[in-house]
């Protein structure tokens, strides 16, 4: 505790009179893209599996919540204390298997618990409550489409298994192909929405996570490709100079290396 007292003080003293310029004249709108910067550079160390990385960069991350904090005590509205007390207050009430005396002996269990204790607070609040409640429209569009449809899943509106998810893809991808000729724009973006939603079930099926599963492909793209710019290079000529034959060979032989996998 004492280091995050510390931490807290260096962050009013940063805002104070005498502090830092930038800092000072941040806002929490000015603050939005560091906090997402943060947040994905803590999901990279999670993915590169360097403990002393992570620890750097979940700093950075609690940083930005501190910061916010700061400038929402200085207008009143809250502070850091607040937001420990409200996420403490709010752990202990989700988690009546562990602080009180009810039980939940799978995770299935757990996640029932958690949504219905989640809907009763929102009436308890007087909105208009829906299951989808709580996923913001800012996330990306893969996060977002996980975490929908894992919220409907909870409500029983899924796909009975993996196969059937997979049919509902194969469906939408029919439906794209359906419109390829058709030259409507707005139809052709929303079938192609649709399909990728479907994909994104299927990967929620199999336990699989759509947006690092994306992110490793990408990777896998990025390194084959260069690759294959290296050895047209080495003999030669560009690769847009290539035939499609002499292309496909380059990719064929990149795929072959493990090391770029």
């Amino acid at each position: 505790m004492e280091s995050m007292r510390r931490l807290l003080s260096i962050m009013e003293r940063l805002r104070g009179p005498e502090g830092c310029p930038w800092d000072r004249e941040q806002t929490m709108r000015s603050l939005r893209p560091y906090v997402l910067e943060e947040a994905h550079e803590v999901a990279a160390a999670i993915d590169e599996g360097d403990p002393v990385q992570l620890r750097s960069e979940l700093g950075d991350l609690l940083l930005q919540v501190v910061f916010l904090a700061q400038l929402a005590r200085e207008q009143g509205l809250f502070g850091f204390e607040d937001v420990a007390r409200a996420i403490s207050d709010k752990l202990v009430r989700r988690h009546p298997h562990v602080f009180g005396d009810a039980r939940a002996d799978s995770v299935g269990e757990v996640w029932q618990r958690w949504e219905s204790i989640k809907q009763a607070e929102r009436e308890a609040d007087g909105a208009d409550t829906s299951r989808l409640d709580g996923v913001p429209r800012a996330l990306p569009a893969l996060v977002r489409a996980r975490l929908l449809s894992d919220k409907a899943a909870r409500a029983g509106f899924d796909w009975p298994g993996p196969r059937e998810a997979l049919e509902k893809m194969r469906e939408e991808a029919a439906e794209l192909e359906t419109e390829l000729g058709s030259g409507d724009a707005a139809r052709l973006d929303e079938e192609f929405g649709d399909l990728l939603f479907a994909l994104v079930s299927v990967g929620r099926h199999l336990g699989l996570d759509p947006e690092g599963a994306l992110a490793r492909a990408c990777d896998k793209f990025d390194a084959r490709f260069r690759d294959a710019e290296r050895k047209a290079r080495a003999n030669g000529t560009p690769l847009e100079e290539l035939g499609p034959d002499d292309l496909d060979a380059l990719w064929r032989q990149a795929k072959e290396r493990p090391a770029q996998d």
